[in-house]
């Protein structure tokens, strides 16, 4: 089963470096990509029924940029945490913010680990891996019985 990644991310040079980091890391993971906070809560909580619109595949990860437009990263993790269908859902915040009051802040809000994006394309595509290699191939995830429905 090919494991989706929800990347949420509003900067297309980020987006861009991200996926090419994934693409030369040998994973390939589909990659979803939602471009400010208040899509990827559509994403991943729709409003709508389910009969209204056509289901969308539940990622295995989420990446979360912090700063984005509409809803910020950290409002984003704050009401996936409060929802049920994805209170479990693994959360790793990918981020250039260095601000140790946003590190604490993911972490209180329920993140399963924080990133420092790094400058360097290197050092990023290395990032990628490490993070895709043990969130995708080597956790072992929520069952789906007790997991986000």
């Amino acid at each position: 089963m090919n494991k989706i990644i929800l990347l949420v991310e509003d900067n297309a040079s980020d987006e861009k470096l991200t996926l090419l980091a994934f693409k030369q890391s040998g994973l390939a993971n589909e990659i979803v990509v939602v471009r400010d906070g208040a899509a990827a809560v559509e994403y991943l909580l729709p409003s709508a029924a389910p009969t209204d619109r056509a289901p969308v595949p539940r990622p295995s990860l989420v990446l979360l940029d912090l700063n984005l437009p509409k809803l910020s990263g950290l409002e984003v993790l704050r009401r996936l945490r409060a929802d049920d269908r994805t209170r479990l859902l693994p959360v790793v915040v990918l981020t250039a913010s260095k601000e140790e009051e946003d590190v604490l802040g993911s972490y209180q809000l329920g993140a399963n680990a924080y990133v420092r994006k790094p400058v360097a394309f290197a050092e990023f595509a290395a990032a990628a891996r490490t993070v895709g290699m043990f969130w995708l191939l080597l956790n072992e995830p929520v069952p789906a019985t007790r997991g986000p429905s």
